[in-house]
């Protein structure tokens, strides 16, 4: 059984604390990041998500957005999948999409990563 809910890290050293996932599959918690465009301090943002039941045999899929509120006008959108190996170790992969606010539509097109 995967479990979503407690404290992970990634490859770049951001940490990431999820709160317990409720019974319809709801989740929150904060997003610590230690990457960033304007400093190289860390910055702590709220995340809110939720994750789909497996089916039989299956992982849990999952998604959850982060509002960079306090050093970016920026919000990031992560889709994916937990795993379990034969050792037991919980891993997350995930994709993502940042978007930047940008000041016009002729801006758009450099808005999204």
């Amino acid at each position: 059984q995967c479990q979503l809910s407690g404290l992970w890290r990634n490859e770049q050293d951001s940490l990431m604390e999820i709160s317990a996932v409720r019974n319809n599959g709801h989740f929150q918690g904060k997003y610590l990041t230690r990457v960033t465009l304007t400093s190289s301090c860390a910055h702590v943002s709220p995340l809110q998500g939720a994750q789909q039941q497996p089916g039989e045999g299956g992982w849990p899929t999952f998604a959850f957005t982060v509002r960079w509120d306090k050093f970016s006008n920026a919000t990031t959108a992560f889709a994916g999948q937990c795993f379990v190996d034969a050792g037991g170790k919980e891993t997350l992969t995930t994709m993502w999409l940042l978007r930047e606010a940008v000041g016009s539509l002729e801006e758009d097109w450099k808005a999204t990563r």
